[in-house]
């Protein structure tokens, strides 16, 4: 038997299958999907089988394979087949493709070794005649039980235990014990309205592949998803649901859970490597019938799928720009849906993306909408705040107006959102005489203070160092912080509001494992009455005692160089004003900004997405963007600046013997030039229709894949450049 195997090393060079003969006391045990050791060289490696086959089909000297790595399939016939489609889409390697899928636990990598759990019990044995007084005790335990565990008789010493079981008086069982644990809620059934229940019967009694489904925030979209899910499993089928946020994997995982019990899984970057390697394998013995996670939950080795949700749809998130493959899960989604038989793929959003709502206006997906909450309740009133002319009114970062709502509905017993899109205690540190700025060694970005730690760190590098009252550069006491974050925030709260309990969720405070789900527990406890964070806070999160939500500098997202900013500003407000007044309560939204008339904030205020929409479909329609031209980014990397710009220039002029219907701009630098001392230059590709797009960058890259100067990465269609 031979078996073409794909081995871990993901370089373009060796981006194939490699033929090895299988010994004879191994043939039975291997199937394609699972991991063999093969010898490479000089190396061993770990690689995936892709193909079976017969000895006499190839006529050359092979070598044997080591070892089988696997007793179960991996990589089903279905995810083999989403990698291969996921390769010709982003230009990656196909084994990046294939690594993506799985949890660290599983990936084709030597020395990787997680350990599985066991509960240990005991059952009796032969029991002898005459008994010593501890064995009479011992044996007493399983009165009216047939098995007691290893933890209620943790008096017994081991090598008692050792000496009851070489005698065949106790026989030992392990049992395996997954990691992950879900929390035991009370079931409960929720009847649909009129609104959701058209919904539902729209999507199931039509046969088309992809559905946006355009519903306000607190219109119950979730329940929409949920119906949907129980009419597929009565099929006996599937379903994944995609989260764009960890944080809102606890509250979807609840909701869930109250209708589904225990039929679920979880997967998402907060498990620890332990947990995603149960939660995969429950999932790969059927075991489950939901999976519920972030991005790479996708690829869950789920069987007979039906259904597909993507939640918050207009996500960045979906889109994996900074590692190969730069994949969108949304078109991996619909890919996978392909791969099975009447599998639907349902978008949801209260502000979907322009290219979402594009294409359902043209029918390529079939748009829903619910224009209206559950509870008929209206949205909530939105007031803005022209920081312009309240200037002289201010209180720290707090407008009078805002700190006095805060005020009223914390006396009220009520809860508040609090949203500032930025992390740390200030943006940067400077020197007052000299204008020195503290900027990383390692990247090409200013450090940001944080005051919890004293300390000033890099959030692309992890660079950290001690804050320092002298200017190294003018040798002044001078030091001063510039901006605002979450933390110099939460700190002009407790000097305004004493009395307030504030609970900030932010990158820093969610490192720990739990503390996304423990935050938000917390606060639908009322055991807080202000969430202050950054954007995590603005997506998806339900608290029914929530009646006002305030913004701080509404518009810091409008100032980012991207041609998306007025979009991004648009949908974070929008849906950060969703939390407000979602259940019984009125909601208020107070928006402070120093841009009042821009139009992404006139229509924030009025929740007209509709208007935004057709005013921001003029813009990028002139200015030859997305959804009207499809995007293309080259990034070309290296540890020497000249020779990157320079082979920048010689990319950029091929491309212009070749690509006659495209746009070539650049090369310029990237937005973070330097990052961990690689220089990185972008060259930008906008086109309609260019037929042999995909050939001249196949080209391109198989012409850089042995240069060790500089690195070319592709990204299509990328969220950020």
């Amino acid at each position: 038997m031979i078996v073409g195997v794909l081995v871990e090393l993901s370089n373009k060079n060796i981006d194939k299958e490699f033929f090895y003969l299988v010994p004879d006391e191994l043939v039975s045990n291997i199937k394609v999907g699972i991991r063999v050791v093969v010898p490479f060289g000089t190396q061993k490696l770990e690689g995936f089988v892709l193909e079976i086959k017969n000895d006499k089909e190839i006529d050359i000297e092979l070598k044997e394979i080591f070892s089988i790595v696997d007793s179960e399939v991996i990589l089903s016939n279905e995810l083999l087949k989403l990698g291969k489609v996921m390769q010709e889409k982003t230009l990656s390697t196909l084994i990046s493709c294939y690594q993506v899928m799985l949890p660290k636990a599983l990936k084709a990598k030597n020395g990787v070794i997680i350990n599985k759990k066991y509960d240990i019990y005991y059952k009796l044995g032969n029991i002898p005649e005459h008994l010593s007084k501890g064995q009479e005790k011992i044996i007493k335990l399983f009165e009216n039980k047939n098995v007691v565990s290893r933890e209620e008789i943790v008096s017994i010493s081991s090598s008692i235990l050792r000496t009851l079981e070489s005698k065949n008086i106790l026989v030992k069982d392990k049992v395996e014990h997954y990691r992950l644990d879900y929390d035991k809620v009370t079931k409960r059934e929720y009847i649909l309205t009129k609104e959701q229940r058209s919904v539902v019967d729209e999507i199931e009694n039509s046969k088309d592949l992809v559905y946006l489904l355009h519903g306000v925030t607190g219109s119950g979209k979730t329940e929409v998803y949920i119906e949907l899910i129980c009419n597929i499993i009565s099929k006996g089928k599937t379903a994944i649901v995609l989260v764009p946020e960890i944080s809102l994997t606890p509250q979807m995982v609840k909701r869930f859970t109250e209708r589904f019990g225990n039929r679920i899984a979880a997967l998402h970057s907060a498990l620890s490597e332990g947990e995603k390697y149960d939660e995969w394998r429950r999932i790969m013995r059927g075991e489950v019938e939901i999976v519920i996670g972030a991005r790479s939950a996708l690829f869950a080795p789920i069987s007979n799928l039906g259904l597909i949700v993507i939640d918050e749809e207009h996500s960045d998130t979906y889109k994996q720009d900074d590692s190969s493959p730069r994949y969108n899960a949304i078109e991996m989604s619909i890919e996978r849906a392909k791969l099975n038989k009447n599998c639907k793929v349902v978008l949801g959003s209260a502000t979907p993306s322009l290219d979402s709502y594009a294409r359902g206006k043209k029918d390529v997906y079939h748009l829903v909408s619910l224009p209206n909450r559950v509870n008929k309740k209206p949205l909530p009133n939105i007031e803005i705040i022209d920081m312009n002319k309240n200037l002289k009114n201010m209180r720290g970062h707090f407008s009078n107006i805002l700190i006095e709502k805060i005020k009223s509905k914390i006396d009220l017993g009520e809860q508040v959102i609090l949203l500032l899109n930025r992390r740390g205690y200030s943006s940067f540190i400077s020197c007052k005489d000299c204008g020195y700025v503290f900027k990383c060694p390692n990247c090409d970005i200013t450090l940001t203070y944080h005051k919890s730690t004293n300390n000033l760190r890099c959030h692309y590098c992890g660079y950290a160092e001690g804050m320092v009252d002298i200017c190294p550069n003018c040798n002044n006491h001078s030091i001063d912080t510039i901006g605002v974050g979450t933390e110099k925030i939460e700190e002009e709260l407790k000097l305004f509001i004493p009395k307030a309990r504030i609970v900030r969720m932010d990158f820093d405070t969610t490192t720990k494992k739990g503390s996304h789900k423990k935050i938000v527990k917390e606060f639908s406890e009322h055991r807080y009455d202000i969430l202050l964070g950054t954007q995590i806070v603005a997506k998806g999160l339900d608290f029914e005692n929530v009646t006002l939500v305030g913004v701080i500098n509404a518009d810091t997202s409008l100032n980012i160089p991207d041609f998306r900013s007025s979009e991004t500003t648009f949908s974070l407000l929008s849906q950060v004003a969703g939390r407000s007044g979602r259940k019984d309560k009125e909601g208020e939204v107070i928006l402070q900004t120093f841009n009042k008339e821009h139009y992404a904030i006139r229509y924030v205020k009025y929740h007209d997405y509709l208007g935004f929409y057709n005013m921001e479909m003029q813009i990028r329609r002139e200015l030859k963007y997305p959804p009207f031209y499809f995007l293309t980014y080259i990034r070309v990397s290296g540890k020497d600046n000249n020779i990157c710009y320079k082979e920048s220039l010689k990319i950029k002029k091929s491309l212009e013997k070749y690509l006659d219907k495209t746009i070539i701009l650049g090369p310029s630098s990237s937005s973070l030039f330097k990052v961990n001392n690689v220089y990185r230059y972008g060259i930008i590709l906008k086109y309609k229709k260019q037929d042999n797009l995909i050939p001249v960058l196949e080209k391109m890259i198989d012409v850089y894949k042995s240069n060790r100067k500089v690195i070319v990465d592709l990204n299509f269609n990328p969220r950020h450049f």
